[in-house]
């Protein structure tokens, strides 16, 4: 007897259940009375209670009926689809806790309606005659296994199917699981629906459309960007949340291989250890699902842009004891300016293996790479006399020689085990290995207005890999204390990088761009010397210990703590001289506090506080312009109130935060090159809304002021907006049109760059749109654009770049 039967056996043996032939004879509402009044849920050996929905049972499965049922929770879909089907069902109210069903508009048959209904959820169902079962194996992403369960695998914060701009629960913040307003910081949560709907391919488009987040390109290097929140750069990143070091290049992850990313704005120390206080930003892979599914994309845009991509999951074997998934998607691309090309391709694999009903084997792969051809060039801005260059997008080619290549690889595996006491183990290792080489090209120096001339090349050779190991361990669960139940997780995660790579500098030479308009077809490709050789080692070792104290029935109590040690070992080889440079970093016993308090006003509104203090280590490229720069350390505040509405489909929230910061390092045009500041303040306030506002209309929107100022209280950090605001929002058109959504979004900034006002950028807003045709159940027709005024905006310094103009693409997703 396999685990299906088993606790399919043990319903049909729970006591007091009157028999289905007697309720199935009863109007729908006496049922609806007998299930809440009289039939009280009994006891099963798993503890969980037997809910039954029934409608009259005639021939159902040779029936097609008329639906209309909208996302909701799971458990009140199925009491509507047992209405309008009339059709009787057999479930566990444990299992659909905090689950939410799929949107049903049309003609459908038994199976095919289920089968939407349940769509993304990891819930399977039997049809046996005219009864119709629902089943959770033990081991599903979406089975409830106590009051605590997996991290990040919560009931409820699976978003795929769900048709949801938010989720049920999140882990990001302080690794237990936690609802939204549970939790004591501003969380922004990117599920699937909403990265579909924007076509928010990688992590960096995701982001700059995320609450309270900035992506700009870097001054030397646009293929590489910036990413801001609250005054700093962002460096935390996770996957399933365990660290992967900013050096993994993690703007190029594809959204195609994860259900949801996770946004915890402000210092999570508790997560990380080491980190800025911005932001961290958690990658919830997709998971195999127990029913047979698949999608198959294909798209088209200007510039000669073209992709496709497929999606595949289900079962392995007849028992459903393991289950895989895959993942591919390709994109071929040219773009604004004449040179560039680029060609993206990402693959992701896993497999769920269910070693017993209590333990889960996890093993998985991804692997990426990113090539591109003359990528837009960082250009200069202003001429010699300070006067504007007068250039736009078009203006930024680059020689067809130039190139930056990336390839990022990871193999994974995990166990999971929840013992009989509620509590839960999960152990994982990672090896990760990114490579990048490029050839990038720009023009430094200054431009005479009159001639064109006084442009030189910069054309640097990258070659480097990094190479990340990491073993993350932890066991969380339930305990009482003076009479109540609270929850703790504790753990240990060990992670080494090993970065290595070659140096190379242009053979002598002149290098005089004889006219900065039209450099890109006149400028021949340099040769190179091999001048040296680079090899890094960090090492970071840490323990955590986290516990959520349920003071009363309405307040909780967040306290822990992370213990960690960290060095780095960088060494370099220069050939002309034969010297090693040796460069030893070590930190011991940083330990970092976290504190959250919650309490709940209501069953809609609650109030939070939260404070943790900040340590990170200066990046090796900051090293790289100040000798021996000391690590950034500060403090980090938060207060806020949050709420839910519309029966937990719509969060809101607003936090006031405070953040205090020595040491640091924010780039400066001037010097060319980064400065320290000492006693900096950034201070701020971020609003969202985000979920569905009602049936069929989904809503996400945020504001966010911050500013960063030094110990004179002069601004700093001006590449970063001072205020952002940032709306999307989709609705599916009722009755007759019903086949039809459509969408629209702003994203708005207030003006950045240094303090030479000749090369700011203004406030602008950029216009995004979505349609979208449903031809059939299976088949749908997208059309999405972007910037839709043609704004030109670009983002500023002495050398800057311009923002993509108007562009569209359209997309056609088989699903089945």
């Amino acid at each position: 007897m396999n685990k299906y039967e088993k606790k399919k056996f043990s319903i049909a043996k729970t006591e007091n259940i009157m028999p289905a032939h007697t309720l199935s004879t009863l109007s729908p509402l006496a049922k609806a009375l007998l299930m809440r009044h009289v039939l009280r849920p009994q006891r099963t050996l798993t503890g969980l209670g037997l809910a039954m929905t029934m409608g009259m049972v005639t021939q159902v499965q040779a029936q097609e009926w008329n639906l209309n049922i909208p996302a909701q929770p799971l458990d009140k879909a199925l009491q509507v689809f047992a209405e309008q089907a009339n059709v009787q069902l057999l479930y566990n109210p444990g299992d659909v806790q905090g689950l939410r069903s799929t949107a049903i508009s049309g003609r459908y048959g038994l199976d095919q309606s289920i089968h939407l209904l349940l769509q993304g959820t990891g819930v399977r169902y039997q049809i046996t005659g005219n009864t119709l079962t629902l089943q959770v194996p033990a081991s599903t992403d979406t089975m409830e296994l106590s009051s605590v369960t997996i991290s990040g695998k919560a009931p409820g914060s699976i978003t795929e199917g769900t048709g949801s701009y938010t989720t049920g629960s999140t882990s990001s913040s302080a690794r237990l699981n936690l609802k939204p307003q549970e939790t004591p910081q501003s969380v922004t949560v990117l599920t699937r629906q909403r990265m579909e709907d924007q076509k928010l391919d990688d992590l960096a488009d995701a982001l700059d459309a995320a609450t309270g987040i900035s992506v700009k390109p870097l001054v030397y290097g646009g293929d590489a960007p910036q990413i801001f929140s609250r005054g700093s750069t962002i460096n935390n990143f996770q996957i399933d949340g365990v660290p992967t070091a900013s050096s993994m290049a993690n703007y190029l992850q594809a959204t195609a291989m994860y259900d949801r990313i996770e946004i915890v704005r402000g210092a999570t120390g508790i997560m990380s250890g080491l980190g800025k206080p911005s932001a961290t930003i958690n990658m919830v892979r997709k998971r195999p699902t127990f029913d047979p599914q698949a999608s198959i994309t294909a798209e088209a845009g200007n510039w000669d842009r073209y992709g496709t991509g497929v999606d595949v999951s289900g079962p392995l074997t007849e028992s459903g004891n393991i289950r895989g998934r895959l993942v591919a998607d390709y994109k071929h691309q040219h773009g604004w300016t004449d040179n560039y090309e680029q060609e993206r391709m990402s693959l992701y694999g896993i497999s769920e293996l269910d070693l017993s009903e209590d333990t889960l084997l996890t093993v998985g792969f991804s692997h990426l790479t990113k090539d591109t051809d003359s990528q837009a060039a960082i250009f200069p801005m202003i001429y010699s006399n300070g006067e504007k260059i007068d250039i736009g997008p078009s203006n930024n080619d680059t020689p067809r020689w130039a190139y930056y290549d990336h390839e990022l690889s990871s193999v994974f595996a995990s166990v999971e085990h929840k013992f009989a006491s509620g509590w839960s183990f999960k152990t994982e290792l990672s090896h990760s290995r990114y490579r990048y080489e490029s050839l990038y090209s720009t023009v430094s120096g200054s431009i005479n207005q009159s001639t064109g001339v006084g442009g030189r090349l910069l054309a640097p050779h990258w070659l480097n890999t990094t190479e990340q190991n990491n073993l993350d361990t932890y066991v969380t669960g339930p305990f009482s204390l003076f009479g109540r139940e609270h929850e703790l997780i504790g753990g240990v995660t060990l992670t080494q990088i090993h970065a290595y790579g070659d140096n190379y500098t242009m053979t002598p030479g002149t290098y005089l761009i004889p006219n900065i308009f039209t450099w890109a077809d006149d400028t021949p490709k340099p040769s190179y010397l091999k001048t040296g050789e680079s090899d890094r080692h960090e090492h970071q070792y840490s323990a955590y210990l986290n516990s959520r104290f349920h003071l009363t029935d309405s307040t909780s109590l967040l306290v822990g703590g992370r213990l960690t040690d960290w060095k780095n070992n960088n060494d370099s080889l220069t050939f002309s001289s034969g010297n090693t440079t040796k460069a030893r970093s070590r930190e011991t016993g940083i330990f970092t506090p976290y504190f959250g308090l919650v309490h709940a006003l209501d069953e809609t509104w609650s109030l939070y506080g939260s404070y943790t203090k900040i340590f990170q280590p200066q990046d090796p490229l900051v090293s790289q312009y100040v000798t021996s720069p000391a690590p950034e350390e500060g403090t980090s505040i938060e207060a806020g109130i949050k709420a839910v509405f519309n029966e937990e489909r719509l969060n809101a929230s607003m936090s006031l935060f405070q953040t205090k910061q020595d040491n640091l390092a924010i780039w400066s045009n001037t010097i060319n090159g980064y400065e320290l500041f000492n006693n900096t303040t950034t201070e701020g306030v971020e609003l969202e809304l985000a979920g569905q506002l009602a049936q069929d209309w989904n809503f996400s929107s945020g504001y966010v002021y911050s500013v960063t100022r030094n110990d004179e209280n002069e601004r700093i950090m001006t590449r970063a907006p001072r205020h952002n605001f940032k709306v999307f929002t989709t609705y599916r058109l009722p009755d007759a049109l019903n086949k039809f959504t459509v969408g629209g979004g702003v994203n708005w900034e207030s003006k950045t760059g240094d303090n030479l006002k000749v090369i700011e950028q203004g406030s602008y807003a950029l216009v995004n749109l979505l349609g979208r045709y449903d031809i059939n159940e299976h088949l749908s027709l997208s059309l999405n654009v972007n910037n839709l005024l043609d704004k030109e905006y670009s983002f500023a310094g002495t050398r800057g770049t311009f923002g993509p103009p108007r562009n569209f693409m359209t997309s056609l997703k088989y699903t089945y």
